[in-house]
C-alpha cells in the first residue's frame, strides 16, 4: 500500500483522505442515481435541466450541493443522458376544399389561462395497428385540457377531446380561440359548427411549419417520447390507460422548463400570474 501513495506523491494520510472523498462522492452519486430512476419510471424522458429542479427539495434535505453541470456529468457517466427522437408519420391532410380559418394566434400576445386551446392529432403504434391521439392544450398553462384515443381520424375523434377540455374548464373566458392546423378534421363544417356552438372562436395555421402550433407540437412530443408512448402498444386498451396516466403525471407533476419549473395545473390555476413563454422559432 505505501508504493500508492508513494508513487502518486502524496502522504498516507492525504491518500486515505482522498479514498474518504472518493468514497462519498460515489455514495452521493449512487443516491441521486436512485432520485433520477425513480422520476423516470413516472417520467421516462424528464432531462437533465427538470430533473435538476425537481431534485432539489432532496438535495437540500440531505445536503447535496450539486450544481446542474454536475447532475449532467453524473448522468453522462451513467448512461442515464436522454437521446433525442425524430418523428416521421404525418397525420395532417389539409388538401380539402373546407373553409380554413385564419391565424387568429399570430403575433398575439397570451396572458392568461383558457384564452387560447391549441390542438393537434398526433399517431401511437399498437399491436393491432395504428391508432390517433387528439388532444387540447391550454397556450399559456400548458395544461392538457382534452384527449381521445381511437383507431381512425374521423371528426368524432376530436370533437371528443374538445368536448373534455371544455368541461375541464375553470375559468369563466369568453370567446376563447381554438386553434389548430389546417387538418380535414378540424375545418369540417361539423368540427368547427360544433366548436362555435360551444362559444369558441376558430383560428388555423396557414402553412405547413410546426412553430405556427408549437405549443401543440411540443406537448405531443412530451407525451409520446417522455412516457412511452412512442414504443409500439399491445392494444388500444393498454394506450388509452397509459395516456390517462401520463395526462395526470404531465398536468400535475412534471415541472415544465417554460413555466419556470413549475407544473401547468398549478399556472392554469393561478390564470394569469406567471409570466407566459411560448415555443418560437428563433431567427
Amino acid at each position: 500500500m505505501k508504493w500508492i501513495y508513494e508513487s502518486l506523491g502524496i502522504s498516507k494520510q492525504a491518500y486515505y483522505q482522498r479514498l474518504k472523498a472518493n468514497k462519498a462522492k460515489d455514495e452521493i452519486g449512487d443516491m441521486v442515481t436512485e432520485w433520477v430512476i425513480q422520476i423516470r419510471q413516472r417520467q421516462k424522458r424528464a432531462g437533465g435541466k427538470k430533473l435538476h429542479g425537481m431534485l432539489q427539495d432532496k438535495l437540500r434535505e440531505h445536503g447535496v450541493k450539486m450544481g446542474r453541470d454536475k447532475l449532467f456529468d453524473l448522468l453522462r457517466s451513467r448512461g442515464l443522458l436522454v437521446r433525442r427522437t425524430k418523428r416521421f408519420h404525418i397525420t395532417t391532410d389539409s388538401k380539402h376544399h373546407f373553409y380554413k380559418s385564419p391565424n387568429r394566434i399570430k403575433g398575439l400576445g397570451i396572458t392568461h389561462a383558457e384564452q387560447v386551446l391549441v390542438s393537434d392529432i398526433t399517431y401511437i403504434r399498437t399491436d393491432q395497428g395504428h391508432a390517433y391521439l387528439a388532444l387540447v392544450t391550454d397556450a399559456y398553462s400548458k395544461k392538457l385540457m382534452g384527449y381521445a384515443l381511437e383507431d381512425h381520424m374521423r371528426v368524432e375523434l376530436v370533437k371528443e377531446a374538445l368536448e373534455m377540455a371544455n368541461g375541464n374548464r375553470v375559468h369563466s373566458t369568453e370567446g376563447v380561440i381554438h386553434h389548430s392546423d389546417r387538418g380535414l378534421q378540424y375545418c369540417c363544417p361539423d368540427y368547427s359548427e360544433f366548436a362555435e356552438g360551444m362559444g369558441f372562436v376558430l383560428s388555423t395555421t396557414q402553412q405547413y411549419d410546426p412553430y405556427e402550433n408549437a405549443v401543440a407540437e411540443r406537448i405531443n412530443g412530451i407525451l409520446k417520447y417522455e412516457f412511452g408512448l412512442n414504443e409500439t402498444l399491445p392494444s388500444l386498451k393498454v394506450a388509452k390507460a397509459m395516456i390517462a396516466e401520463a395526462a395526470e403525471i404531465y398536468n400535475n407533476e412534471r415541472l415544465h422548463w417554460s413555466l419556470n419549473l413549475k407544473t401547468p395545473s398549478s399556472v392554469h390555476d393561478k390564470f394569469d400570474e406567471d409570466e407566459y413563454k411560448s415555443y418560437k422559432k428563433r431567427a
